[in-house]
């Protein structure tokens, strides 16, 4: 059909869920804004169906594995389709935070100490901590999952144990990183431009995947966060390094820890949630774009050899 847009999302990531919530809304604000729309989930035989609807844009609400990592990217440049987001290897970089941060450390960005544990390797914790010079409490993730699944906070070594077992059959890849605490800044960026800074204060003991997407969880939002002019400038410059040091396209959204007087960047996020609790249209809402224009233009924004 001329001129459809199809809004892929759900897929078979553990955000399947997310990615549902963020393909309804983006769905709805580019059917308020006139465009021809079909939603489509990305599971099983899905590319026939892409085929053969010929979409002339695909706007990407994938979240997490499949969808934000390159892999799908791939598909639509050899399907020849414009999409929305990153490309290809800006996606797969962005993806996998040991790369990420070796990239963002080695342009002078900030980040926690850390290193990779692999699948069926045998650890000595303490040997590996010290060497890192890291202290408890640490922190142990995926090393290329999204909306902070699997994520956990040990305490002690006890600690990591139990929550190291309930997560290494299932990922092949562990980072082991160093607990930074201090304020949760997040900063998003459109095209060639930051566009502000957003401070979170969780209720819960950080910003995990309910105080992400739950109405109870209550976390607070600062809009702008709440930082001297110097050090808000500075944090979206950052976020803005960040994003062109990968050679992003579209929105990103950079995860920062401020502790003395200092930015360390956690990850970028190259298909930020856009969901009514998202941090990008609240950013960008407070900006004076409203959610449905900047659904637009990201649709607008679409191409291919991102």
């Amino acid at each position: 059909m001329k001129n459809l847009i199809v809004v892929l999302m759900g897929g078979l990531s553990g955000e399947r869920e997310i990615s549902f919530l963020t393909g309804k809304a983006c769905s709805a604000a580019l059917k308020k804004k006139g465009y021809k729309v079909k939603e489509l989930d990305a599971k099983g035989n899905f590319l026939e169906k892409l085929k053969k609807i010929k979409p002339k844009v695909v706007f990407n609400a994938l979240h997490g594995k499949y969808g934000e990592d390159g892999f799908i990217q791939m598909i639509l440049e050899s399907l020849k389709i414009p999409y929305t987001h990153s490309g290809v290897l800006s996606s797969s970089l962005a993806m996998d935070k040991e790369l990420s941060r070796h990239l963002f450390k080695k342009n002078k960005i900030n980040v926690p100490k850390c290193f990779v544990i692999s699948r069926g390797q045998k650890i000595n914790l303490t040997s590996r901590i010290r060497n890192k010079n890291i202290k408890f409490p640490i922190v142990i993730k995926p090393i290329n999952e999204g909306s902070s699944l699997g994520v956990y906070i040990c305490k002690n070594k006890e600690s990591f144990k139990i929550n190291y077992r309930k997560i290494e059959k299932k990922y092949d890849r562990i980072l082991v990183e160093e607990y930074i605490p201090g304020k949760e800044i997040q900063a998003a960026v459109m095209g060639n431009k930051p566009l502000g800074a957003i401070e979170l204060i969780p209720k819960r003991l950080f910003y995990d995947y309910k105080a992400k997407y739950s109405h109870l969880a209550k976390t607070k939002h600062i809009m702008p966060a709440q930082l001297e002019r110097k050090k808000y400038l500075e944090v979206l410059r950052l976020a803005k390094k960040a994003h062109d040091i990968l050679r992003c396209k579209g929105i990103t959204r950079s995860d920062f820890r401020f502790f003395k007087n200092k930015f360390y960047l956690l990850e970028t996020n190259t298909q930020p949630g856009m969901t009514k609790l998202s941090l990008v249209p609240e950013i960008a809402r407070y900006c004076g774009i409203q959610f449905e224009d900047l659904v637009m233009w990201m649709a607008k924004n679409a191409s291919r050899n991102r």
